[in-house]
Parts: structure tokens; C-alpha cells; sequence
């Protein structure tokens, strides 16, 4: 039993970590922007395409793929912040979530249209073999996975924490009029802070998408993960956003090993902790009471 346990336990941090850089790309956007972007999905959908294609058009090896698409996915971005969000902030929140929306819908069609509605594959000869310590077995994709993400996190967060740039950001979360006093490009602020998002979306569809088939439609399912991950963390909250994408991924991949049809029901635990979290602590893990 505790062989099983420790299994899906690892199988669950090395989707968790995944899940929390999904979740950090939303909480940035959200605590800097103040923009809720319910197009987040579409990039991660479209970060695992573009390693696809990359890989199987291009011919390049997984991690060149994978560059490629993270530069592809901060690219398209920058561009959608351009012309999507900027012009409308400053005005009803609600009109830049409907532009959003608007935005996910042009991107999964666009998907639809040039990559087509069968699912595809990102294969990788060495990604199934597998690494045993003791009685748990990973398979090296998901090291790879594991690996990536935990260096990301700390990447981030020293960005945050440690650099000019994230003191900028930080100052223009905490006041954006203050911070355009005192000579901070609020406007780049933004721009960096979308992109940065968008470019963890795409690496974590990169990953996600070579374990998993992808398909225009992905998106969906990451956005809605995201969202609850983002809930449960507390909204703009970093530390929230990775201790909350850990614990739906090991909560998800317990289900799906020990209830009964387990698998099925697997989505479905995100909505029950996501309830949980808002019924005891409606601010979040990490959030604040206001």
C-alpha cells in the first residue's frame, strides 16, 4: 500500500509542478494587470503545438522544440496585449474579460483551421523509459517535466524578488500611478508581465503535451485547472499559485489510484478542493482578508 501511495505521489508532484506554472502565468497577469485572461488556456494549448511542430515539421529535438515554443507562445503574447488589453485598461473589468474570451475563441479556431481537429502526438523515444528508485517507477519525461518546472518556479521567483525588473513589477502591482511617478514604464511593466505569463503557459503546454495527446480544445480544461489552482492559492498570489498547483496534482493523481473508477472522476476533485477552499477560506490559501 505504501508503495502505491508513494507512486501516485510522485506521479502527482511532476503534474502539480506543471499545473503551478499554468497557475503562475494567471496569478501574475491578475496581480499586475488586475486582467482576468481567459485565453490563458489557448496558450498553453498553443505552446504544445508549436513543439509539435517544431519537433515533427522542423525536425528539431525536443528541448530545441520546446525552446521554440516558449519564444512562440511570449511572442503571441506581447502581440495580444498589444491589441487586446491595452486599450482597454482603465475600463470595466468586465469588458476586458469579454475581450479575452473573444480572444480564446479566434485562438482555438485559428488552432482548429491549421492544425485540424485530430488529436496529435508528440513522440519521444526516450521519454517512457523509466527511472526506479526503490518501488516507485518515473519515466524520464516526467523528470524532464519536474526538472523544468521547479527550475522555472525558482527562476520566477527570484525575478520577483531579486531583480530590478521584479521590483518594477511589484511596485506596479502595489500601485500603478505611484510607480509611473516615480519613472517606472507602466505600459512595459504590462507587456513583460503578459508575455512572461504567456511563456509559462507555453512551456507547460510543451511538457504536458508530450505526456498527453493535444488537440485545439486543450486549452479548456488548463484554464479551468488554472483558475482553481489560482482560487485556492489566493488571487495574485505566487506561493499560493505553486502550493496549490502541487496539491491538485497529487490530490488528482490519489483519486485517480485509490476511488473506485478513479480516473473518471479525477476533473472532478479540482471542483471539490476548489469548493472546499472557497466554503473555509474563501481568500485563499495565501490570500489576504479584505
Amino acid at each position: 500500500m505504501l508503495s502505491i501511495v508513494l507512486q501516485q505521489v510522485a506521479n502527482g508532484l511532476t503534474i502539480g509542478v506543471v499545473y503551478a506554472l499554468i497557475a503562475i502565468g494567471l496569478t501574475l497577469t491578475f496581480g499586475i494587470l488586475g486582467v482576468i485572461n481567459f485565453a490563458h488556456g489557448e496558450f498553453y494549448m498553443l505552446g504544445a503545438f508549436l513543439t509539435y511542430s517544431a519537433g515533427h515539421g522542423l525536425g528539431l529535438g525536443y528541448f530545441p522544440a520546446l525552446a521554440l515554443a516558449v519564444a512562440g507562445a511570449a511572442a503571441a503574447g506581447l502581440v495580444a496585449e498589444r491589441v487586446t488589453v491595452r486599450p482597454l485598461l482603465g475600463r470595466h473589468l468586465f469588458t476586458v474579460v469579454l475581450s479575452t474570451l473573444g480572444l480564446s475563441i479566434f485562438l482555438q479556431n485559428t488552432a482548429l483551421l491549421y492544425w485540424g481537429p485530430d488529436p496529435r502526438e508528440i513522440e519521444l523515444a526516450w521519454g517512457g523509459r523509466p527511472f526506479i528508485v526503490g518501488d516507485v517507477v518515473v519515466s524520464r519525461l516526467r523528470l524532464v517535466a519536474l526538472a523544468t518546472g521547479v527550475a522555472l518556479i525558482l527562476a520566477v521567483t527570484l525575478l520577483i524578488k531579486r531583480t530590478t525588473v521584479g521590483m518594477a513589477m511589484r511596485a506596479v502591482a502595489r500601485n500603478r500611478d505611484a510607480a509611473a511617478l516615480m519613472g517606472i514604464p507602466v505600459h512595459r511593466i504590462y507587456a513583460l508581465t503578459f508575455g512572461l505569463g504567456t511563456a509559462l503557459a507555453g512551456v507547460a503546454g510543451g511538457l504536458l503535451g508530450a505526456m498527453f495527446t493535444i488537440e485545439p480544445t486543450m486549452g479548456e480544461w488548463a484554464v479551468v485547472k488554472a483558475f482553481s489552482v489560482v482560487i485556492m492559492g489566493g488571487m495574485g498570489n505566487v506561493p499560493g499559485a505553486i502550493l496549490g498547483g502541487v496539491i491538485l496534482g497529487v490530490a488528482e493523481s490519489l483519486g485517480a489510484g485509490f476511488l473506485p473508477g478513479g480516473t473518471g472522476y479525477k476533473d472532478g476533485i479540482g471542483y471539490a478542493l476548489l469548493i472546499l477552499v472557497l466554503l473555509f477560506r474563501p481568500q485563499g490559501l495565501f490570500g489576504q482578508r479584505v
